[in-house]
């Protein structure tokens, strides 16, 4: 007997044992993505030394560089590249432009507000990671059910499935797509197009579009949101706002003692010289050197400071910062540091046995000593009508402060203040919007024109965002998420192996012999039925690396075009709708709407089922496929 002959089905029923135990610790999470990715990749390496996998030419179809080949495949390249693209993105608003527009054209009929706002971010995770985009919009879909006063949690998770759904809708609308396409081109089959899917892509978000509207919110909770842990959720900071000459605060009026063009922010004083005047504000017109004491949220502040930054510190900008030490350099240098560029945005607590309990920021120092300024102070919810350099300082008051990340960095070791590290975010940087625009567009125009390939394209505008130093180096490394660099690897490592040792054309003849006698629409439509399924246990990329392969023979076997049977691939792995594990932007919204894990299955679970009808009606006739 060969030995080769007893090796091979040695080595298929090693492997099916460890894609087993794979799914099972991804589908608990008993232990991290990390490790279970890293140990996998560990595993098959050693296995596959010891017993190799020898082609017909004698050479090792299962070697190191096959293995480790993931880390530098470029399906991941792509999907990393693309996640500078959009932190670049966010990072100067581009994004915040447009849903501006949004929140201008919602303003009377909630329908309405409702429709365009999950248009806008399917139009968007077509074209971005859906991960910023549906940070992006919990905010504006917050802002907008307290304007109809209704519950977060009717409209949160619709967020989540309309970002999926619109990524259904082109090659980088999702990672899971640019790996299908990448992982067809390792198998020497012919990679998608930007477009190539497009048509089928915008029937299921159609489709699943009408069931978000007239559906999803009434199998919704209607459940208050969760106190505590969200920026948004009443927590407002006490700040002091002085007017300076040319700000577009001076000649404000406020109309019924408040002020309109101050939106989300209370107004508790205003410092007029010597004299305080106090709510309500009749007949009061800002004018210059008046100073304000405000409470507004962080969002609130972030977006008062944007283009004006001395409002929030004026003093900073007049000169209080001694720069006589710095009077050799230039540029960023000479700015105090938390003027400078790459600034980020974190709270800090004060400690109970700290020794500035007492003594106000003037006294401390804070922002010499920590090169980080304090733009708000929180006080057990109550509000202080005083300035906020004049206030004594108690133990467990939360200050919101701004500095270099370095700097915010260096709090972590201070023993007067807790660092929430929970609450570190970088602050928007507008002057570079129109460079951040242009670099994206360009990437998209190469790649769906087909002049460059994607992961080349993409890879181009991250390192366009870096040079033109939109982002720094370290911003861009921060944005990179380990897991999703060793799940890739491990995934395409699994698959690597599969297909080497004969393990996806087994599976693929025994679901031909389970479904014997049925036509190729009804085997695509259980195909899909099973990876859709499998999507909310697994990581979508998992599914969707571990089953191409399988498409593909699958496809071999009924000798039919590979192109439906990917595609089913590409849009069944990312029906992740019935779980807050399936995908992170359910994960993302599960806070904000407080939900529990049986409201994803209830909502998520007749649209995979509608998905899947979708699917298994319009793939069949679009792609002329055999009625017998």
């Amino acid at each position: 007997m060969n030995p080769a002959d007893f090796l091979a089905p040695f080595q298929m029923v090693f492997l099916f044992i460890v894609v087993v135990v794979v799914l099972a610790l991804l589908a608990t999470e008993a232990v991290s993505i990390e490790l279970t990715s890293l140990t996998t990749i560990a595993l098959l390496v050693l296995f596959f030394h010891f017993f190799p996998v020898v082609g017909p030419d004698g050479n090792d179809r299962l070697d190191l560089r096959q293995l480790f080949s993931g880390f530098a495949n470029p399906a991941l390249i792509a999907v990393l590249a693309l996640l500078v693209l959009g932190e670049g993105l966010t990072r100067t608003g581009v994004l915040d432009l447009a849903a501006n527009v949004v929140i201008h054209w919602t303003k009377s009929n909630p329908f309405f507000a409702v429709t365009l706002m999950l248009l806008v971010v399917m139009a968007f995770s077509a074209v971005l990671n859906n991960i910023p985009v549906v940070v992006l919009f919990i905010p504006i879909m917050q802002s907008l059910t307290k304007r109809f006063r209704q519950s977060p949690s009717r409209y949160m998770m619709l967020l989540s499935y309309a970002s999926v759904l619109g990524g259904m809708t082109t090659l980088i609308g999702s990672s899971t797509n640019l790996l299908v396409s990448l992982e067809l081109d390792d198998l020497g089959e012919e990679a998608f197009g930007f477009f190539d899917f497009t048509v089928p892509g915008l029937v299921m978000a159609t489709c699943g579009l009408v069931y978000l509207l007239l559906v999803a919110p009434r199998l919704l909770p209607d459940r208050p949101a969760e106190q505590g842990g969200h920026e948004e959720q009443g927590r407002h900071f006490v700040a002091q706002v002085s007017v300076t000459e040319g700000s577009r605060l001076v000649g404000l009026t406020p109309v019924g003692g408040i002020f309109p063009a101050l939106p989300d922010i209370t107004i508790l004083m205003i410092q007029r010289g010597e004299r305080a005047v106090l709510p309500p504000f009749e007949d009061v017109v800002l004018e210059v050197n008046d100073l304000v004491v405000i409470a507004a949220t962080r969002s609130a502040l972030s977006a008062l400071g944007q283009g004006e930054p001395e409002l929030l510190h004026p003093e900073l900008v007049a000169g209080a910062y001694d720069l006589q030490t710095a009077a050799d350099t230039s540029g960023e240098e000479r700015k105090a540091p938390w003027l400078a560029g790459g600034q980020v945005q974190a709270e800090v607590m004060v400690r109970p046995d700290s020794q500035i309990v007492g003594h106000t920021l003037e006294e401390v120092g804070f922002r010499y000593k920590h090169h980080c300024i304090v733009l708000g102070i929180e006080r057990r919810s109550r509000m202080l009508r005083e300035r906020i350099t004049r206030i004594p300082l108690k133990d467990g008051d939360v200050l919101l402060i701004q500095g270099r990340p370095e700097d915010v960095d260096r709090l972590r070791g201070e023993r007067s203040v807790v660092l929430m590290e929970w609450s570190r975010q970088p602050l928007v940087t507008p002057q570079h919007q129109r460079s951040a625009a242009i670099i994206f567009l360009g990437v998209v125009a190469a790649s769906a024109s087909g002049l460059l390939p994607i992961a080349l394209a993409a890879f181009c505008g991250a390192t366009a965002m870096i040079a033109t130093r939109i982002l720094s180096l370290g911003d861009a490394l921060r944005v990179l998420d380990r897991k999703i660099v060793l799940t890739i690897a491990m995934a395409l490592a699994l698959g690597a192996a599969m297909q080497a040792t004969g393990g996806a054309q087994f599976l693929a003849d025994s679901m031909m012999a389970a479904l014997s006698g049925a036509t190729p629409a009804q085997i695509l439509s259980a195909f899909f039925l099973l990876l859709a399924l499998l999507s909310n246990l697994l990581s979508t990329k998992a599914t969707a690396v571990l089953f191409t392969p399988i498409a593909v023979d699958l496809a071999y076997a009924l000798n039919l075009p590979v192109e439906p049977f990917a595609v089913a691939v590409i849009f069944a792995s990312n029906c992740s709708f019935a779980s807050p594990i399936g995908y992170q932007t359910n994960l993302v919204v599960m806070t904000p709407g407080n939900y529990r894990f049986m409201d994803f299955v209830r909502v998520g679970l007749p649209l995979i089922l509608l998905v899947w009808i979708a699917f298994s009606l319009f793939a069949p006739w679009y792609y002329d496929l055999p009625s017998r």
